[in-house]
C-alpha cells in the first residue's frame, strides 16, 4: 500500500480541500492508511493505519457516537452492507452525529469504491457549521413563510393565511372528509376611518390593535385572522364551537361596555353556523356572518350624529329646573377647575349650553345660556376650519372618555381670527349614551 503513495497524492491532496480525513482501505485484507489527516479529526480516536478498517471502526467511533445514531450506523459499517451498498452506487454517505467533550458534532462519511474494484477511499467531514448554516437558513425560510401569512400590526393570521384555511375547509366540504362542525364570527372596528381622519392612524392603529386582542381573548381556541383594515374574522371549532353563544355574548358585552365608557374600541359582530344541509362552501357561512355583522353594525351607529354633536334624537322642550340646575352645578365645578379660563357645557339631551362669561364677551356670543349653540358656535369658527372642527366633535362623542384636541380658529368680536384648542370630553348617561358635551377652549 505505501508503494502506492506517490499515485495517491494527487488524489489526497484534491480531496484534503473538501474533507478533513482520508483513508484508503484494501476490501479484502481491510488493510488502511490514512492520507490526508486534520487535527481536528484526531478526537475521534481512528489511528492512522492498521490491519482492519472495518473492525477499527467499529471499535473507536462506537465511543463517540450518539446513542440515537449508533445502531444504524454501526449497522451501515458491517463490510457486507458497506460493500453491498457500493455494489448499488460508486458512492455511500451519510451523516451521524458524535459527542465529543460534552458537544454534539455533525460528521460527514463518504465512501467511494475504487475503479479496481478492491479498494475503497473513505472521506470523513466535519460539517457542524454547515448544519448550523442550514438549520439557520430553514428557520429564516420557516420564519419567512410565516411572516407572509401573519398581519405586521397585530400578529394575527392575515388574509392570505386566512383563503389557505378556507380552501382546506372546502377541500374536506367537498371531499366529505373530516367534515368538523364550525362557526365563523366576523368582526368589524366602529369608526375607524373617521379617528384616522381626525386623530391620525396612530390612534387607528392602536384602535386595531387593541380589537384583536379583544377577539383573540374571546376566542382562545380559534385562529383569528385580520382580512381587511378594520375587519376580523374568527373561525370556531372544537371548545370554542361549542361554547360559541357565551363567547360571542361576551365579545359583544365587552364591546358594549366600551361603548359606554368611551375607553376601548367598539367592534360591530355577527355570527353564523355551517349547516351542512345548505352550505357547499366556507363562503356561504362567511356571506351570512358578514350580512348579520352589517346589521349588527348599522343597529350600532342607528343612533345618528345631529350637527357633529348628539347622537341622540333632539327633545324640542324646555330644560326642566332639575337638568338646569345640574348643569349649572357641573359647569362650576368644571370652571373651578378650568382657573377661570374659556368654559362650556352643552346638555346634549336639551340641547342648552352654559359658556362662560369670558367667551360671551370675547366673541360676542348671545348669552352665557343658549339653546342650539352648536350651530351658533360654528358660526364663529372659520370656514376653512369647519370640517375638521365637526370631524374633531365626531371622533369625541365617538371616541373614548379621555379629553379630545380639537384645534381651529375662531372669530373674535373685533373681526380677527385667534387660533383656539378646545379640550373637548362627553359625559355619557346609565346606557352610555353621550349625556354631555363640554371643555376647556384656550387661545393660542
Amino acid at each position: 500500500m505505501k508503494d502506492n503513495r506517490e499515485a495517491l497524492s494527487q488524489i489526497g491532496i484534491t480531496l484534503a480541500k473538501h474533507f478533513d480525513c482520508v483513508y484508503y482501505v484494501d476490501v479484502d485484507t481491510g488493510s488502511y492508511y490514512e492520507y490526508v489527516h486534520a487535527e481536528s479529526m484526531d478526537k475521534h480516536g481512528i489511528p492512522e493505519s492498521g490491519r482492519d478498517y472495518f473492525y477499527d471502526f467499529r471499535s473507536y467511533l462506537s465511543k463517540w457516537i450518539c446513542p440515537d445514531d449508533l445502531e444504524f450506523v454501526m449497522h451501515i459499517h458491517d463490510k457486507k452492507e458497506m460493500l453491498t451498498n457500493l455494489s448499488n452506487n460508486k458512492t455511500f454517505s451519510m451523516t451521524y452525529r458524535m459527542i465529543v467533550n460534552g458537544s454534539v458534532e455533525h460528521v460527514r462519511l463518504v465512501y467511494v469504491m475504487c475503479e479496481d474494484k478492491n479498494h475503497i477511499i473513505c472521506c470523513f467531514e466535519n460539517v457542524e457549521e454547515e448544519f448550523h448554516a442550514k438549520k439557520e437558513q430553514e428557520r429564516d425560510l420557516q420564519s419567512a413563510k410565516r411572516m407572509a401569512r401573519l398581519d405586521e400590526l397585530t400578529g394575527v393570521r392575515n388574509k392570505n393565511a386566512f383563503m389557505e384555511y378556507v380552501a382546506s375547509i372546502n377541500d374536506n366540504l367537498k371531499n366529505k372528509t373530516n367534515n368538523e362542525p364550525f362557526a365563523i364570527v366576523m368582526c368589524d372596528v366602529n369608526n375607524l376611518k373617521l379617528i384616522n381622519d381626525t386623530r391620525g392612524h396612530s390612534f387607528g392603529d392602536e384602535a386595531i390593535q387593541r380589537a384583536s386582542r379583544m377577539v383573540c381573548s374571546a376566542f382562545k381556541h380559534s385562529p383569528v385572522f385580520r382580512v381587511g383594515g378594520d375587519e376580523f374574522v374568527a373561525l370556531l371549532t372544537g371548545m370554542d364551537y361549542e361554547q360559541r353563544e357565551n363567547l360571542f355574548c361576551t365579545l359583544i358585552d365587552e364591546s358594549l361596555a366600551n361603548k359606554r365608557s368611551r375607553s376601548g374600541p367598539v367592534v360591530a359582530c355577527g355570527m353564523a353556523v355551517y349547516d351542512p344541509e345548505k352550505d357547499k362552501k366556507v363562503d356561504d357561512v362567511y356571506e351570512r356572518a358578514d350580512k348579520q355583522m352589517y346589521v349588527k353594525k348599522k343597529e350600532m351607529k342607528s343612533a345618528h350624529l345631529i350637527d357633529g354633536f348628539a347622537n341622540l334624537e333632539r327633545i324640542e322642550a324646555t330644560i326642566p329646573d332639575e337638568r338646569r340646575r345640574l348643569l349649572d352645578g357641573m359647569f362650576g365645578a368644571l370652571y373651578t377647575i378650568a382657573g377661570e379660563g374659556y368654559v362650556f357645557l352643552n346638555d346634549l339631551k336639551y340641547d342648552f349650553s352654559r359658556w362662560s362669561l369670558s367667551l360671551v364677551t370675547d366673541f360676542n356670543l348671545e348669552s352665557e345660556y343658549m339653546y342650539r349653540a352648536d350651530r351658533i358656535w360654528q358660526e364663529y369658527i372659520h370656514p376653512e376650519d369647519i370640517k375638521v372642527y365637526r370631524k374633531a366633535v365626531d371622533v369625541a362623542i365617538c371616541g373614548n372618555a379621555q379629553v379630545t384636541p380639537i384645534y381651529y380658529r375662531a372669530r373674535l368680536a373685533n373681526g380677527a381670527y385667534v387660533m383656539l384648542t378646545t379640550r373637548a370630553f362627553i359625559l355619557s348617561d346609565s346606557n352610555g349614551n353621550p349625556d354631555y358635551f363640554g371643555g376647556i377652549i384656550i387661545p393660542q
